[in-house]
């Protein structure tokens, strides 16, 4: 399974993929691409990647994921290229007997993409600027990712 692709991910689709019959909770995340970002109005963000280190750290994380948590079905696939506004970028999706498991592990597993994968957003602007940032909204959120 490709977990870096560069066309529309198909939500629903992969929601139904998560479906088992062991399953009585399935959490899906959904990074959307939103309009606007520390005060300034977004266009669409450009995501580019590593492509095939980045799909190796996805399929390491999911399978950390369910060493940890006791799950029928974890999925992560993030989109590159250009990605408008209430476009999906990227998709975790997991099923477990119980919520807790599937809230926890999807939580896990999005917060360590975002951490560890080496995908990099363009975002931009309205105003005809654009800024290059790391995939990450944490406190180290500062040092820009320019590899140009």
């Amino acid at each position: 399974m490709k977990h870096i692709i560069n066309s529309e991910i198909n939500v629903c689709a992969e929601y139904n993929k998560a479906k088992h019959p062991e399953s009585g909770a399935i959490v899906m995340f959904s990074g959307d691409v939103r309009n606007h970002n520390k005060g300034q109005k977004v266009k669409y963000i450009d995501y580019e990647a590593y492509d095939a280190l980045a799909d190796k750290t996805i399929a390491k994380i999911l399978t950390e994921a369910k060493e940890k948590w006791d799950l029928q079905y974890a999925e992560c696939i993030h989109r590159i290229g250009k990605v408008g506004i209430c476009e999906t970028a990227v998709v975790v999706l997991v099923s477990s007997v119980h919520r807790k498991e599937a809230y926890d592990a999807n939580r896990f597993i999005i917060d360590q993409v975002k951490a560890l994968a080496p995908i990099w957003k363009h975002e931009f602007f309205e105003d005809g600027t654009s800024k290059w940032g790391a995939n990450c909204d944490c406190a180290s959120d500062e040092h820009e990712h320019h590899h140009h």
